[in-house]
């Protein structure tokens, strides 16, 4: 029994291993206007350039999920929200200082 129990251990570990460091990622959009398809474009390559292969991002538009506005609490579009790693962040704007998105997010350039 004590084996099993090891290797449950060795498994979860290894699970929480290969999470760390993962990325979620939510971009809250206001359909397809010029601004939301630019922080589109923007965080998809901010993503692919310093998280790639460590993010998951998904796109919200608000007109098509709008209860999804009140429970994150968002006051403008577009609006990024990484869930993950702690803590949450909010980054408000179509995402092209990516200075200051790569701040906010707390990644760090190479």
């Amino acid at each position: 029994m004590s084996e099993s129990l090891d290797d449950l251990k060795e498994f979860e570990d290894a699970i929480l291993k290969a999470s760390a460091g993962q990325y979620v990622l939510k971009l809250f959009v206001s359909g397809s206007s010029p601004r939301s398809t630019k922080a589109v474009a923007n965080i998809r390559s901010i993503c692919e350039e310093y998280l790639s292969g460590r993010y998951e991002l998904e796109i919200i538009d608000v007109y098509q999920q709008p209860e999804l506005v009140q429970s994150n609490q968002l006051l403008a579009a577009p609006t990024l929200v990484k869930e993950k790693p702690d803590p949450l962040r909010k980054v408000v704007g179509d995402m092209a200082d990516r200075d200051f998105v790569l701040l906010s997010l707390n990644i760090q350039k190479a």
